[in-house]
């Protein structure tokens, strides 16, 4: 072999490496399934859960707290009054649920970003909600803005990662009443995908409101869903005057609550599976219903986050097989409505990205793909029962969702799936590596991950002897400092800074 010859090898195989690279950085919008959704309970015992929620919304009912206007809202629509408990007559919240869509666009300011939420669809999103953040490198500490902001860069060059998401970490170095600002404005500098607003106080959600009009125009955000916002009941059968603030504000200007009953199964609802779906189906219908009362036709999701708790110590366990029934369960459950559903992720109670974090995150996605949920919260990132944001987790799951992509696609049966060509050619005795149909399909037909090693033992040691762990601390890093900003207009930008400095002016820094 000449040197020519050598070099021209060489680049044939740099070329061919640089276009895997580029296929896989290639990022779709969101997945639309071609697998059936795996039920796991029968007609008759989804008859039984939705009589029993029924039963609980009727007899029992829900309390809302601290807020008389919600209250009225109920009295005016035929539900039973006394004090802050509301008792539902028999079909009232199922027949207002009816006008809520099955299905509905969330836009983001880059066109080719929108997600389509309900029907066959699975938008993936990263973790929401905690205080502290993860890396190997400085380990366990409160989140910052910076954090918060890397989070937001990650999850837009990530692939998999179909959506902006929300409160990745808590940047504990700003006020409490006034890092929403700061927060939104990451999500719309630094990223172009959709996200979600904020829900801490009814002002912060108009605010946030006020921020996407700005960004979208004040009249698109009236007419279309350009925020996602997280409702949580506060289980057992209770919403506070927080959540019913931040929700009626998003529902009155057409945003979408992802209405989400969270519960830990032995404190917050019954230790059984479906005890638990009825409770949650009737605190879910509750709160969807309030939605289509303020504005009727107005989008929303069913959502759920279950886990449940150790007998012994009572802290969160996730991944465990009772979870997992819930979570298929309550999709059944929002099938039924006939609204989009949200739940699953990357679930784990490991205080590392280890082997514990892998397996329960890994059990979480498969159910979360197969039981057919639309919106998936915490898909990359969660670790410690949700209190950290960890970088290497952030790209360990990020390699999950994609396989997750793969397995959503289903076994194409056109021509070239079949390979009947290939067969013909090959024959009897033959092998598949030098066919055409392999050279046409190799660089393709498998999932390639980014942190998986498959090499040889002398080659892994070669090349440091790295884990899994450690393979995601450099992988995270590549990212952020090949980060590129995406392009925001100069106008736009202008206007939330201004936005932002004057409303921050007008009242005085609190950390409530």
């Amino acid at each position: 072999m000449t040197e020519t010859t050598t070099r021209g090898s060489r680049r044939g195989r740099s070329a061919r490496r640089e276009a895997r690279q580029n296929r896989s950085a290639h990022s779709i919008p969101y997945i639309t399934r071609n697998i059936p959704v795996s039920n796991l309970m029968s007609d008759e015992a989804m008859e039984i859960i939705e009589a029993n929620a029924d039963t609980i919304l009727e007899e029992i009912g829900i309390n809302f707290v601290d807020d008389p206007e919600s209250i009225q809202l109920w009295k005016d629509a035929g539900a039973d009054i006394d004090g802050e408990r509301v008792r539902f007559p028999k079909g009232l919240c199922r027949n207002l649920i009816k006008t809520a869509p099955s299905e509905f666009t969330q836009f983001a300011r880059n066109s080719a970003r929108n997600v389509q939420i309900g029907g066959k669809n699975i938008v993936l999103a990263p973790v929401y909600g905690p205080p502290f953040v993860h890396c190997l490198d400085k380990g366990r500490r409160y989140g910052t803005l910076e954090d918060f902001q890397n989070f937001v860069k990650l999850a837009y060059m990530a692939p998999a990662m179909h959506h902006s998401g929300g409160t990745v970490c808590e940047p504990v170095d700003l006020p409490v009443n006034k890092r929403h600002f700061d927060m939104v404005y990451s999500h719309v500098k630094y990223s172009d995908k959709p996200f979600m607003g904020s829900v801490t106080a009814p002002e912060r959600a108009q605010d946030s409101v006020d921020m996407a009009s700005l960004v979208f125009g004040e009249e698109f955000v009236q007419n279309n869903c350009v925020m996602l916002n997280l409702i949580n009941a506060n289980s057992p059968l209770t919403y506070d005057a927080t959540m019913l603030g931040a929700l009626k504000v998003y529902a009155a200007n057409n945003q979408a609550a992802v209405v989400s009953p969270f519960i830990l199964s032995g404190a917050m609802s019954p230790v059984s599976p479906a005890g638990t779906l009825a409770q949650l189906l009737a605190e879910a219908m509750a709160g969807i219903a309030m939605t289509q009362l303020i504005k009727p036709g107005t989008p929303v999701v069913f959502g759920t986050f279950v886990s449940s708790i150790s007998m012994q110590s009572g802290a969160p366990t996730f991944g465990t097989p009772e979870s997992l029934l819930v979570l298929s369960g309550a999709a059944q459950l929002a099938r039924r409505l006939n609204v989009p559903f949200r739940s699953g992720g990357a679930f784990t109670a490991s205080k590392l990205p280890d082997a514990q974090a892998a397996n329960e995150a890994s059990q979480t996605l498969l159910m979360t793909v197969m039981s057919g949920v639309n919106f998936a919260l915490h898909s990359a990132g969660w670790l410690e029962g949700g209190l950290c944001s960890s970088y290497e987790k952030f790209v360990m799951d990020m390699d999950q969702c994609a396989m997750m992509e793969v397995l959503a696609r289903g076994i194409a049966t056109d021509e070239n799936g079949q390979a009947m060509d290939a067969v013909r050619e090959v024959g009897p005795g033959g092998h598949y590596l030098g066919c055409d149909h392999t050279q046409r399909n190799f660089e393709q037909a498998f999932y390639r991950s980014k942190l998986a090693d498959n090499n040889s033992v002398e080659q892994w040691e070669a090349d440091g002897s790295l884990d899994m762990a450690m393979r995601a601390n450099q992988l995270w890093k590549k990212m952020l400092a090949e980060y590129e900003a995406p392009a925001l207009d100069p106008a736009i930008d202008e206007a939330l800074i201004e936005f932002i400095q004057k409303r921050k002016s007008s009242f005085p820094d609190s950390n409530v």
